[in-house]
């Protein structure tokens, strides 16, 4: 978890006492400063701040006109908020398959699913590691396609030496309380498209472009002052959080590296992971035993988890009405992977022990 100490709390006091609270227009001092510096720290010509990360993607959809009828091409291995965006847009769900190496989707596969109804690519940056975007980046250009990037959960990452999200028409953060850094709740979208960075700031607030005066359809996205506030102190402190689970992960992969049994999470020079979640994948192995290590370290106050053990493709609303193609990449790290704590305040000790206790039930 991201720490939140003093600073956060004298940044909302300050406009707690000094307002405002909210601008009528999501436009408020704090959120346009917050919006300058990260834009600075995406690599992007703009940020637009608003209010969690969903409808960051569902801003993000309709602003590059995605509408009844239309297919957006997703991956099954990740949170339902990628898919509920797509569905509350009015477009249809097309499930892609999952690099096995990465989790991230795989650039092989939505080639295959590509129709004539296709509008837009969104890929995942998984538990904080870059998707393929340039080959994506390929069949985007190719078909005429949008390519948008749930970067939710990859703040500090990079891809091909740039910060996630650059190399897509846009990319949509969360800056829920889990992250890397948080606003509490709130979400940010980045891009270089002047058109785009137009049409998302009228579909955050009514599609206002003056009080009074909407020329399109939006709803309420905007961010509150308050959090605008807190991410402007958290953005500053976001290097260090990266560094520190960096440290951590790294003196973890020293250990763990001794048993066959796991496949670790790799990063190179220009792909860097934003060690949001470090996940292993026990080879060869059952979901009834990767429960079984679950269950043991948790018993030894190991905070481990196994994240989408359900892929959206499956879960009934979607299943019922998208189909259920077969994606034996995507089920298969349902069952086999698992995440382990690295976060800022898991101290060295405290990842020795995690690494020794895996190490021995294994």
């Amino acid at each position: 978890m991201p720490k939140v100490g003093e600073e956060e709390a004298q940044a909302v006091l300050e406009v707690v006492r000094k307002g405002p609270l909210t601008n009528a227009l999501g436009q408020g001092p704090k959120v346009l400063e917050f919006e300058k510096n990260y834009a600075e720290f995406a690599g992007v010509k703009h940020a637009v701040a608003v209010n969690n990360g969903t409808a960051a993607l569902n801003a993000a959809l309709l602003a590059v006109g995605v509408k009844q009828g239309d297919e957006v091409i997703i991956p099954s291995f990740t949170f339902v908020a990628t898919a509920e965006s797509v569905v509350f847009a009015g477009a249809k769900l097309v499930f892609a398959d999952i690099d096995p190496e990465t989790y991230t989707l795989s650039p092989e596969d939505v080639e295959r699913v590509v129709t004539n109804k296709t509008k837009a690519i969104l890929p995942v940056d998984l538990y904080g590691y870059s998707a393929d975007i340039k080959p994506l980046r390929e069949i985007a250009e190719k078909y005429g396609l949008a390519l948008l990037e749930d970067s939710a959960q990859a703040h500090g990452a990079t891809y091909q030496g740039k910060p996630v999200g650059y190399f897509a028409d846009a990319a949509c953060w969360s800056l829920y309380a889990s992250k890397n850094m948080t606003t509490g709740e709130g979400g940010v979208i980045t891009t270089n498209d002047d058109k785009l960075d137009e049409t998302l700031r009228l579909i955050r607030n009514h599609g206002e472009k003056a009080k009074y005066t909407s020329v399109l359809m939006g709803n309420n996205y905007r961010m509150p002052e308050i959090e605008a506030a807190i991410g402007i102190v958290q953005l500053r402190k976001l290097p260090a959080f990266v560094a520190k689970r960096r440290q951590n992960t790294q003196q973890l992969t020293k250990i763990l590296q001794q048993s066959k049994r796991l496949k670790l999470p790799t990063e190179t020079d220009t792909n860097q992971h934003s060690w949001y979640l470090y996940t292993v994948k026990l080879v060869d192995g059952t979901e009834e035993e990767r429960n079984l290590i679950l269950k043991e370290l948790k018993q030894k106050e190991i905070g481990a988890e196994a994240y989408y053990v359900n892929p959206v493709n499956t879960m009934e609303f979607y299943r019922n009405n998208y189909g259920s193609r077969k994606l034996p990449e995507t089920e298969k790290a349902a069952k086999q992977v698992f995440s382990l704590p690295v976060h800022p305040n898991v101290t060295s000790e405290q990842i020795d022990y995690i690494g020794r206790t895996l190490l021995a039930l294994l």
